[in-house]
């Protein structure tokens, strides 16, 4: 029987926190699990019903997470090749040892859906058993990989609630839309004791930075 692995990423477009990369793994019979649980794009769920599926999910399939910090996305020279490592890096994790066929559905992240495929392609271990699609909205069309993105959702959310109580400060939702991120941004980016949790190589951040600088200035 043939297998399906869905991937999809969570908080990529943050300025604060982790960006996670989900891979759930299903039976193709188990689509209708799917479907039953109301499974879809975790942008479409409300929080309660999200924790809900996110429970179900965690009981029902084998899954793994991937979390990538702040300093990993700051020191990466290319974040689209940076997915395409963690995503082999889920394929490699969930599919060792199985032997069955396996299709891999991964939400593309990048322009070049042929070039990115190719890159995750070379870096998949046992490429034998396994088929690669990768498409744009893959989240939306297929419930295995609205699955993954709800499991990284979450995992992103228990993240931020995490850091929120390791620095005792509320900072908002970590994305440059919110005000209250703009605000802990502008007034905390050079307190040494954030430096793990904002991405500075975000032009975003650069900008809010910089003109907090040139206000200093004069």
């Amino acid at each position: 029987m043939t297998k399906i692995l869905g991937i999809d990423d969570a908080g990529r477009g943050p300025v604060i926190g982790p960006m996670i990369l989900g891979g759930v793994l299903i039976d193709e019979k188990d689509n209708k699990i799917l479907k039953e649980l109301g499974v879809k794009d975790s942008k479409l769920l409300t929080p309660k019903k999200r924790n809900e599926i996110k429970k179900e999910l965690e009981k029902k399939f084998n899954y793994h997470l991937e979390i990538t910090s702040p300093k990993e996305i700051d020191e990466c020279s290319n974040l689209n090749y940076l997915e395409a490592v963690k995503s082999a890096m889920i394929i490699n994790k969930i599919t060792r040892g199985i032997e069955e066929p396996i299709k891999v559905i991964i939400d593309c992240p990048s322009t070049n859906i042929k070039s990115w495929t190719t890159d995750v392609q070379k870096l998949i271990e046992n490429p034998k058993n396994i088929s690669l699609t990768c498409e744009h909205k893959a989240d939306l069309n297929h419930p295995v990989v609205s699955a993954a993105s709800i499991l990284a959702k979450e995992k992103r959310e228990e993240e931020i609630v995490k850091l929120k109580k390791e620095f005792e400060i509320d900072f908002g939702s970590g994305y440059p839309s919110d005000p209250k991120t703009v605000e802990f941004i502008q007034k905390n980016f050079q307190e040494k004791k954030f430096s793990s949790i904002i991405r500075f190589s975000w032009d975003t951040v650069k900008k809010l930075t910089k003109g907090k600088e040139q206000k200093k200035l004069f």
